[in-house]
């Protein structure tokens, strides 16, 4: 009895390149974790920014802004550093900001959010 016939080849993944695949994969999956918390941050500046446009003066749409900051507990962007515009009898409010996150060593990914109220 023949365990293999002629002509037949195994097919399939070794274990090293299973390993290298599992590598990869936990690489890929730490940097998703690690930018995930940003999107969700970059959400509720986003929302914080339409709730101020609720302002009719510069300064007060930067208080609004401010209470939401407070509110929603974010720190990346805050209502100094927010760019308010008038578009006809519509408030516009503007803002950018970026984040870096370490890799490993000298390796960091920067992320740059860029955003306006609708």
């Amino acid at each position: 009895m023949r365990a293999r016939q002629t002509g037949q080849k195994q097919r399939g993944i070794s274990f090293i390149g299973l390993l290298f695949v599992a590598i990869v994969l936990a690489c890929v999956g730490v940097v998703v974790a690690q930018v995930i918390p940003t999107l969700i941050e970059y959400q509720a500046i986003t929302k914080a920014a339409g709730k101020a446009t609720a302002g009719s003066t510069v300064p007060e749409v930067r208080a609004i802004f401010d209470r939401a900051q407070a509110i929603d507990d974010f720190q990346s962007v805050s209502g100094k550093d927010l760019d308010v515009k008038k578009d006809g009898d519509k408030v516009v409010v503007s803002f950018a900001y970026d984040r870096e996150i370490h890799l490993f060593g000298p390796a960091y990914l920067l992320l740059k959010y860029r955003g306006q109220s609708r």
